[in-house]
């Protein structure tokens, strides 16, 4: 029988994935690929019918489409740019920060499958989790509808955030770049502080802050030290108009 210890009955589960197609304008031929897109490995853990497989495998093909499109609207769009520039941007349109706030915006939280215990410590919000499931729902789109919807999805919601990573530098290494403004600017190096550590399905996530002079420029939560650095200094990057002001050490 059944352990119910997870978010949603599937009934409701599968309401809020079909309210979800329908707010992305998603005709689906097949419903069930982007429900289990929206199924997070934790329920596996707590259900023992009806959930036999999580979204993991779909995100599997979302790197090759994803790469695909960007990578030809980046050569078609910005002709004079070498292709060390276009990676480095590509490499911002598709970094798990970028995916994750495109996931929010589209209320993806809203629908994430994932188990009681996560679900009470808000996985549903965190963006690896978040970044994940608009890759498998990528995934979902190209094997439902093939290449060109895909293609549509993409620069649509995901292509269209060029002009704000373009703005706020975002193509540069994040960290390397936050390093480089504060040195110019204050001459001093950031620091990095894990703040906290959580459990989700048996893997641990580092909360990582990043500070200059006492004041916090930003946050960053991921399962790697690489990555929970990165993720923190785009974030401050992202941030400089809220805490630029308040730092007290002076400028050179």
């Amino acid at each position: 029988m059944s352990r119910i210890s997870i978010r949603y009955p599937r009934w409701e589960f599968e309401s809020q994935v079909h309210s979800l197609l329908q707010s992305l304008k998603i005709q689906p031929k097949n419903v069930d690929l982007y429900t289990l897109a929206c199924v997070h490995r934790s329920v596996l853990n707590e259900v023992t019918d009806g959930y036999s497989e999580s979204n993991e495998r779909l995100e599997y093909l979302w790197d090759a489409v994803l790469e695909l499109v960007i990578t030809e609207a980046l050569f078609h769009n910005f002709p004079e740019k070498s292709e060390w520039e276009l990676t480095d941007i590509r490499s911002a349109l598709v970094r798990g920060r970028n995916l994750a706030q495109i996931a929010s915006s589209l209320n993806f939280s809203w629908v994430i499958q994932v188990s009681r215990w996560e679900y009470n410590a808000k996985w549903h919000e965190n963006p690896y989790i978040l970044a994940n499931t608009i890759e498998a729902i990528i995934g979902a789109l190209y094997l439902d509808q093939w290449f060109d919807s895909a293609r549509a999805f993409i620069i649509r919601h995901v292509y269209t955030t060029l002009p704000n990573i373009l703005e706020k530098s975002l193509f540069v290494d994040p960290k390397s770049a936050l390093q480089e403004l504060t040195q110019e600017v204050w001459g001093v190096t950031p620091t990095y502080e894990v703040m906290d550590e959580v459990w989700a399905d048996h893997n641990k996530a580092y909360i990582i802050a990043v500070s200059l002079h006492g004041i916090e420029l930003g946050r960053g939560k991921w399962t790697s030290k690489k990555k929970w650095e990165q993720d923190a200094a785009e974030n401050a990057l992202g941030r400089r108009s809220e805490w630029e002001s308040k730092i007290v050490g002076n400028k050179k």
